[in-house]
């Protein structure tokens, strides 16, 4: 019997219960009424907000239970947490102590995935890098499955994978947080300050993303980044090999004038990868370690030289009036900020804000003061990145030419931008601040900013 058939007898006739009906747990929902179990599915949202789904979902034999008191009486023989939501909320814990499993669709997929499994995670970078590593591993002829925060859930898949394919999942630190089991291939593209409004403090994070190479054996592969105080710490803790990747010094991958080097051979030349940005030649460097042994270096030139990059990450949109609009709704701290910022050779009219996250903005100034000639702030980190820049220009004087806008709306931050911009102008949409405030998530942001874009 298989990891994945003891999961299914297991599941059914049970009373399970599933926190979110959100796109991660939604086929999980469904996936488990269909294995017998008996599910409630709890969400804060009202059955009108979910529309078709909560019908859907009825319609299957799922119980509901929505509303501000969603969490109330929480019970079941298993719960499946949302990934947003922390281990120790009360709730939660109250289940626990009566008897009920806590779990998640993530901890789940890792125990019954019979295939390979390269994970990716880190403070930046993590989303192109695992798209780089599935598109190599494909094209070299491998089955491939793309997953975790990038791409479909995917323990409804399991029973189509086989031993010998491989799934390259990206994972955060809130999917990481109780994970107990590690992957064969892990990779950490850099870690910093990040996401701590769900965490405790920085040393949290760092935990919950150690978690995955915690548990990796003898034999499995760890991918850091030498260059990164924390990574290379993590590295010096590994069960099983480790392979370095650095833009300053010689590694296991690293960079040597124009050339990506692995070891004494020449991969890949840096003017062949079509996405611009130093961070992406380093995303590059990662991929290339992760997939050494397994995929010809042919096969990474290839990709290099037609890859155009993830959606809402340094995206065009559209020109217009010689201007043009770039979408990053993907940047959702400073430091991706920071990045996509050194990417234009000239200033840019820069459109940031969204909801704080509890890490410093200290760093932004600098980059503000350098690279911005007109900054229009909207949600709830205005003051705090405007604050960066005034502390930047009563520091040093450069940035107090820079001029700073409000928007209540993105229609209005969109069409103030337009009314500054000239020939040959960048307007640019790098929040360096999450989505929540105003969104269910960055997608959601970048395109509500193309479609008013687009329609300008």
């Amino acid at each position: 019997m298989t990891r994945l058939d003891e999961f299914k007898q297991n599941v059914k006739g049970k009373d399970i219960t599933v926190i979110g009906i959100g796109i991660s747990n939604l086929p999980l929902i469904k996936y488990l009424v269909l294995l017998g179990a008996n599910v409630t599915a709890c969400d804060r949202r009202s059955k009108e907000d979910l529309g078709e789904v909560a019908a859907e979902l009825e319609g299957m034999g799922a119980v509901l239970t929505l509303g501000g008191d969603y969490l109330k009486n929480l019970s079941g023989d298993i719960i499946f947490k949302t990934p947003g939501m922390r281990y120790d909320v009360p709730e939660l814990l109250a289940a626990k102590e009566n008897g009920s499993k806590v779990t998640s669709e993530m901890e789940v997929f890792f125990d019954v995935c019979p295939a390979h499994i390269i994970a990716v995670t880190g403070s930046d970078g993590k989303t192109t890098t695992t798209t780089l590593i599935h598109k190599m591993m494909t094209k070299q002829g491998y089955t491939t499955w793309l997953g975790g925060n990038i791409g479909n859930p995917l323990l409804t898949d399991t029973e189509k994978m086989k031993e010998t394919d491989w799934v390259i999942l990206e994972l955060s630190s809130f999917q990481l947080h109780t994970m107990r089991k590690s992957p064969e291939i892990a990779v950490i593209t850099n870690i910093s300050p990040n996401h701590l409004d769900m965490h405790k403090d920085y040393q949290e994070y760092i935990d919950a993303k150690k978690n995955i190479m915690l548990y990796q054996k003898e034999g499995n592969v760890l991918v850091v980044n030498a260059d990164n105080e924390v990574t290379a710490k993590i590295g010096r803790e590994a069960k099983g090999a480790v392979r370095y990747f650095s833009r300053q010094d010689k590694a296991d991958v690293y960079l040597d004038g124009d050339t990506i080097k692995r070891g004494n051979v020449d991969v890949l030349n840096i003017n062949d990868i079509k996405i611009p940005g130093m961070h992406n030649v380093e995303n590059y460097m990662t991929a290339i370690a992760a997939v050494s042994g397994l995929v010809d270096d042919g096969v990474v030139v290839d990709i290099a030289k037609s890859f155009g990059g993830v959606e809402h990450r340094i995206e065009l949109v559209r020109t217009l009036d010689g201007v043009r609009y770039y979408n990053s709704s993907i940047d959702s701290s400073p430091n991706r900020t920071i990045n996509t910022l050194r990417v234009f050779p000239n200033k840019v009219i820069l459109i940031a804000g969204g909801k704080d996250k509890g890490i410093p903005y200290d760093d932004l100034g600098p980059a503000l003061a350098s690279y911005v000639k007109t900054l229009i702030l909207i949600g709830a980190t205005s003051d705090k990145i405007e604050q960066s820049l005034k502390d930047e220009i009563n520091r040093t004087g450069k940035g107090k030419n820079i001029e700073v806008l409000r928007a209540r709306t993105y229609e209005d931050a969109v069409n103030n931008a337009r009314r500054r911009a000239t020939n040959g102008d960048v307007v640019l949409l790098s929040p360096a601040s999450t989505s929540f405030d105003m969104f269910r998530n960055f997608e959601e942001r970048g395109n509500l900013f193309k479609k008013i874009v687009n329609e300008l």
